[in-house]
């Protein structure tokens, strides 16, 4: 039955014969991140009660990774002396040859009816090999049974990573476990942990008592009501103080159960700015010597490097990594300006304005971190006046600055906002807990290319990798931490392991499905996929016809609507494939499972309006930075989205006032202008919106307005239709809009619809 052999199966003819199954059988196994390379074949290994254990002296201490074994029982680990003496039967851990054509950082794994083999030349690439098989341990409907496979594996970035802020809210140590123990499942190899910012301060420091007897506790537990009440420190023990901190004994606890899994922790201490925690306990490191005044540490004052220096002292003696993160971003250079020995030290050092003070800190800390043999990782605004030369970058603002670097000749990790910031929304924000502003689902997550366009391919080298962003001030419990990182932690593994071209988002989404067992044996409360419905109305102007797609993140079919205006029920139509319209319609969609509606009911209309491809005229002109389809935007039978930047909602920063021409006088029965509210992109609804019409072009008549109580302080997005409908048809030939800004924000709107 075998069909072929592929030439990464050469170095296994000593192994038992394989037999290649057909391409279907692979859906047997459902690993993320996907391997390189997965070939199924004939049979199974079933674990033995006792399964005996073997493994190289190189991979003598990483092969108690398999005591983590949800399910089997290893025999005490044997040591294998030659590649002529490895037994027979059991999991066998080998050291790679050359003849096995094997990367430094690759796997091989074997799996037939005598047992495993994991090969590999590296620790690292053999505890990847490791955590596949503790992987399929939880997916798979018998942990106990593996089928026979080969995977040859390895990761395209060397740098896999995911960020924890626990400034903002204290987790305890037990979470922080279960948290590395999650990421090693999924691939990644660096745990980022923000240990100090305004919030509070998370680490023993032996030196400075201060720091965790009270820069550690604070007037309230969760960071939004804090902010919002005086943002106060309490000393440890007082009735009111919330908060925590690490000792050091327990940071390298962390540190070593983490590097058994293959996980390095990189520490960060934020520096000159966000230190406002240590300023009210230590004020005089700030520029006035008084607590509750400043945010940033005074770089004129020696002692404030003598503190950083002894910090990171005992930091680098707790954390063995290459990296320490200094942070650098957000600095509030205010206090630096009426500052005497800020300006003195400009003076001194001939820097040409206060704000060379930032790069003055970073290079004197950087070359304190190399003088121990250390690198600085820091925030993108570290590149502020050029950042020292060997400075690493993390590109969190957008992917510019990581375009930028890179091209500086700077390494840099991606890790942008916009679809790495694990803070802000999933899903609608009608449905989800409070979070930062913004929107990235799954989906974007796993859309993520993390070499930018326009980087010169001999530049590409320096994106060491990727990192996705925890920022938690919007998440006060471990389950909302959670709630917000998984399963888009998934996704991320994979962007970050795999190569665009071996990457698709059904196959992802299809494989995940039994990462969700995975998920629940581990008691995570992971954001589960909606039942939301999602339609897209595209609109053909040259068929003059619609074609609508509905959607939702479940794997299952599900769908049933209607297309005209009634609310879908168990008897309605179940969507199976895109369906065509050449007339206007009301689509209504939704859930169901075994016959009961399970999700809202999603609507959208699929307009054929009279108005599309008319002349347009703009009495005021949109805003550069949300041109959607310029001058064709509001005429072209195209709605917008949920989100601002999908390219089809045209922004205003003034009123909006827009006049159709219709060449001729035309019965006019209704007009209809939609306009989003997106508080992430400033943008909020209308005051009035009210509809003219003409007959020349010059003298307008009112057909109607409405009002509404526009507010900025609306934290939420949504999608209003301004609809106008007439008492017997109207005649015009020219139709003009104008919706008043009372905001001082954005107006979004995507079609004038008039019928």
């Amino acid at each position: 039955m075998a069909q072929r052999v592929s030439p990464l199966l050469l170095g296994l003819l000593a192994l038992p014969l394989l037999l290649v199954v057909p391409a279907y059988a692979q859906s047997q196994v459902s690993i993320i991140p996907k391997p390189t390379v997965v070939e199924m074949h004939e049979g199974a290994y079933v674990f033995p009660s006792a399964t005996p254990l073997a493994a190289f002296d190189t991979f003598m201490d990483v092969a108690g990774l398999l005591y983590d074994h949800p399910v089997v029982n290893f025999m005490e680990v044997e040591r294998i002396k030659s590649h002529k003496r490895i037994p027979e039967s059991g999991v066998r851990l080998v050291k790679a040859r050359d003849e096995d054509r094997l990367a430094n950082d690759a796997y091989r794994l074997v799996v037939d009816t005598s047992g495993i083999v994991i090969t590999a030349h590296q620790e690292p690439a053999m505890i990847n090999g490791i955590l596949t098989v503790l992987q399929l341990a939880y997916t798979q409907a018998d942990g106990r049974r593996l089928p026979a496979m080969v995977i040859e594996d390895k990761p395209r970035f060397g740098y896999r990573g995911l960020h924890l802020d626990v400034s903002k809210h204290f987790y305890p140590m037990s979470f922080l476990k279960k948290f590395i123990d999650l990421m090693a499942l999924y691939k990644f190899n660096t745990f980022h942990w923000h240990l100090a910012d305004g919030a509070g301060w998370r680490l023993e420091i032996n030196k400075y008592p201060k720091l965790t007897q009270q820069a550690a506790w604070r007037t309230h537990p969760v960071w939004k009501e804090w902010m919002q009440n005086g943002q106060r420190y309490l000393p440890m023990g007082q009735p009111n103080a919330s908060g925590g901190y690490y000792t050091q004994a327990e940071a390298r606890q962390l540190v070593a159960y983490a590097a058994r899994k293959g996980i390095t922790i990189i520490p960060e201490i934020e520096m000159p700015g966000h230190s406002e925690e240590v300023l009210a306990v230590y004020p005089e490191l700030s520029c006035t010597g008084k607590p509750y005044r400043h945010h940033t540490f005074c770089v004129g004052n020696e002692a404030t490097f003598t503190f950083l220096e002894d910090v990171l002292t005992e930091v680098m003696a707790i954390f063995p990594s290459e990296y320490i993160h200094i942070g650098g971003d957000e600095v509030d250079k205010t206090a630096w300006a009426t500052c005497d020995k800020c300006n003195a030290r400009v003076e001194q050092l001939a820097l040409d304005s206060i704000d060379a003070l930032q790069r003055y800190a970073v290079s004197r800390i950087d070359s304190f971190l190399r003088t121990h043999g250390r690198k600085s990782l820091g925030w993108d605004e570290t590149m502020a006046g050029g950042a020292p030369p060997g400075t690493t970058i993390m590109s969190r603002h957008g992917e510019a600055t990581g375009l930028n670097a890179a091209t500086a000749g700077y390494d840099v990790i991606m890790t942008p906002d916009t679809y790495l910031g694990f803070d802000q929304y999933q899903s609608d924000p009608r449905t989800q807990p409070e979070a930062a502003q913004g929107d990235i689902p799954l989906s974007a997550v796993y859309a993520y290319e993390p070499i930018p366009a326009g980087l010169a391919a001999d530049k590409v080298k320096h994106i060491l990798g990727v990192q996705g962003n925890i920022w938690t001030g919007y998440m006060p419990t471990t389950e909302q931490v959670e709630y917000m990182t998984f399963p888009r932690a998934l996704a991320l593994s994979e962007v970050v392991w795999s190569g665009p071209e071996g990457r698709n988002w059904d196959d992802f989404n299809k494989r995940l499905q039994r990462h969700y067992q995975l998920l629940q044996r581990w008691d995570v409360n992971y954001c589960r996929p909606s039942y939301a419905v999602g339609i897209d109305v595209d609109f053909n102007a040259d068929t003059l016809t619609n074609t609508i797609t509905l959607a939702t993140v479940q794997s299952t079919p599900g769908i049933r609507y209607t297309t005209d205006g009634q609310e879908p029920d168990a008897g309605s139509a179940l969507y199976s494939k895109p369906i065509e319209l050449a007339v206007p319609a009301t689509i209504k969609a939704a859930f169901f499972v075994d016959s009961a509606r399970v999700g809202p009911i999603a609507a959208a209309k699929a307009d054929i309006h009279k108005a599309i491809g008319k002349n347009i005229t703009y009495q005021t002109a949109w805003d550069e930075s949300f041109p959607a389809q310029h001058d064709s935007t509001l005429l072209n039978g195209q709605k917008g989205g949920v989100l601002a930047n999908d390219g089809q909602w045209q922004g205003f920063v003034n009123n909006v006032d827009v006049t159709i021409d219709f060449q001729r006088r035309e019965a006019v029965k209704s007009v209809a202008i939609d306009f989003l509210q997106d508080p992430s992109a400033n943008g909020y609804l209308p005051g009035d919106v009210t509809v003219l019409l003409s007959d020349n072009g010059k003298n307008f008549r009112e057909a109607g307005t409405f009002s509404t109580e526009a507010s900025a302080t609306d934290t939420f997005r949504e999608i209003k239709t301004y609809a106008f409908n007439f008492e017997g048809a109207q005649t015009a030939r020219y139709v003009r809009v104008v919706a008043t800004n009372t905001q001082n924000a954005l107006l979004f709107t995507d079609e004038v619809v008039v019928y």
